[in-house]
C-alpha cells in the first residue's frame, strides 16, 4: 500500500468540503424558492402581481425553474473558480 501525501490529502479534503458547502447552499436556496415561495408563502405573495399573475402563482409555476437555471450557471462558474484554486482545472 502506498501512502498519500498529507498535503494532497488535506487539499482534497478542503476541495470537497468547499464543494459540498456550495451544493448545500445552492440546494437550500432552491428549496426556499420552490417550496417556501411557491407553496408556504404563496397566499402572502399572491397579493402582489408579476406580469398580470399573482406572485405566489408565478413562483410556483415559473420562478423556481428560473432560479434553478440561474443556480446551475452560478454553480458552474463557482466550481471553475474552486477547481482553479485547488489546481484541478482542465
Amino acid at each position: 500500500m502506498s501512502e498519500q501525501d498529507p498535503d494532497t490529502s488535506a487539499a482534497a479534503g478542503a476541495y470537497w468540503k468547499e464543494n459540498i458547502r456550495l451544493l448545500v447552499t445552492l440546494m437550500a436556496i432552491w428549496f426556499i424558492v420552490s417550496f417556501g415561495f411557491g407553496i408556504l408563502l404563496r397566499p402572502f405573495l399572491d397579493q402582489f402581481m408579476l406580469g398580470g399573475f399573482p406572485l405566489g402563482f408565478w413562483f410556483a409555476q415559473q420562478g423556481s425553474i428560473y432560479v434553478f437555471i440561474v443556480l446551475i450557471f452560478y454553480y458552474a462558474w463557482k466550481m471553475k473558480k474552486i477547481e482553479r484554486k485547488y489546481d484541478l482545472d482542465d
